[in-house]
């Protein structure tokens, strides 16, 4: 074990680790890689087909005809950009990210970053091929409204609402 009080973390020469990425050019060329990677590298989901299916076999130097009533197939599915895919994919951090955001010589790339990254999700769930409440979720498009108080508190005691409640059902049976 070490000294008490010793000075070990004077001998490092700087503070923190280099910037991955030294120019917004660099960023850019990096990030445009993820998108690609995205596009060529689609998520597969198995789906049954029904239908007649035949296939040639052999066994024992005789071909033989074997029939299904289905198959499965791997069907690609859009992979939506993500920021956190993104930085996967560049071996960042999110929050290493969000640094980068806020250098000014940047701030054009990760904005457009941004952009590109919603509009994706957007247009792949307003065209279904993406999860549309999922994507609405992720970007903040829930139209959310309360039905019950219209947004004010709720300041009932317990008994003022089971008096309401018997009062309801009584004007219900009506």
């Amino acid at each position: 074990m070490g000294e008490i009080g010793n000075q070990y973390w004077k001998l490092r020469s700087k503070d923190g680790r280099d910037k991955i990425f030294k120019t917004p050019e660099d960023l850019s060329e990096a990030i445009n890689d993820y998108f690609q990677w995205c596009l060529l590298n689609p998520i597969l989901e198995s789906q049954v087909v029904k239908g007649r299916f035949v296939e040639e076999d052999e066994k024992d130097g005789e071909v033989i005809k074997i029939v299904k009533n289905f198959e499965i197939v791997e069907v690609p599915k859009m992979r939506p950009f993500t920021i956190e895919g993104m930085c996967n994919y560049l071996d960042i951090s999110v929050e290493g990210f969000k640094l980068y955001e806020k250098r000014n010589d940047f701030i054009g790339v990760t904005t457009r970053a941004r952009q590109i990254i919603y509009n994706q999700k957007f247009e792949g769930a307003a065209s279904n091929q993406l999860n549309p409440n999922i994507i609405a979720r992720d970007l903040g498009l829930i139209d959310k409204k309360d039905l019950t108080t219209d947004g004010d508190k709720i300041t009932m005691t317990d008994e003022e609402r089971d008096a309401r409640i018997k009062e309801l059902i009584k004007k219900a049976k009506k």
